[in-house]
């Protein structure tokens, strides 16, 4: 027996959280290979088309998901004690929502469309604060978020160990305090 197209499977329904929290597992365990609408639908047990009443493809799933992981880095104002400590602040969040779910960063990577909502915003916000400070602010920008991706991904080899995550996370912090130096000078 076939089921009609887009209707849930076993006559039960599907929210938008159940999405994006079945997204993140399958990102989380396979990577962005492993994420594709007709493998989230299977794991739902719906048919691909019940997933887009709730996100419009899968740009839209990852925009989704960035929303819900990375909206939490812009939480907080980080204007208070200045534009440098505003960017650390900012930035040791974004690099703690990397840590946690590499997967979805390298998706983004991936999918240009996706890197949009939360994900611009930090871009944005960052932006603003580092013009605050220097004429140079996009060089510094694009510095800034390299060595943030690269610590944070980094990390994915050290998963499961502590201890080393620990010491990775503290070098992540020395070492944007280095970059950030010049900026607390001025």
């Amino acid at each position: 027996m076939t089921r009609p197209r887009g209707r849930p499977a076993r006559g039960q329904g599907v929210t938008r959280d159940a999405i994006l929290d079945a997204a993140l597992a399958l990102l989380d365990e396979d990577g962005d290979a492993g994420l594709t609408m007709r493998v989230l639908a299977a794991r739902l047990g719906v048919t691909p088309m019940s997933l887009y009443h709730h996100v419009t493809d899968r740009a839209g799933l990852l925009q989704a998901l960035s929303d819900r992981l990375y909206g939490t880095v812009l939480q907080g104002d980080d204007a208070l004690g200045g534009p440098a400590d505003g960017i650390r602040m900012l930035l040791t969040r974004y690099h703690d929502a990397v840590v946690a779910h590499p997967q979805l960063t390298l998706a983004i990577f991936a999918e240009p469309a996706a890197f949009a909502g939360a994900s611009r915003e930090i871009t944005d916000r960052l932006e603003a604060l580092l013009a605050a400070l220097t004429p140079a602010h996009l060089m510094w920008r694009d510095i800034l978020v390299d060595h943030a991706h690269g610590s944070g991904l980094a990390l994915v080899a050290a998963r499961g160990d502590a201890a080393r995550v620990e010491v990775l996370r503290t070098a992540y912090r020395a070492a944007l305090d280095c970059l950030l130096a010049p900026f607390f000078r001025a």
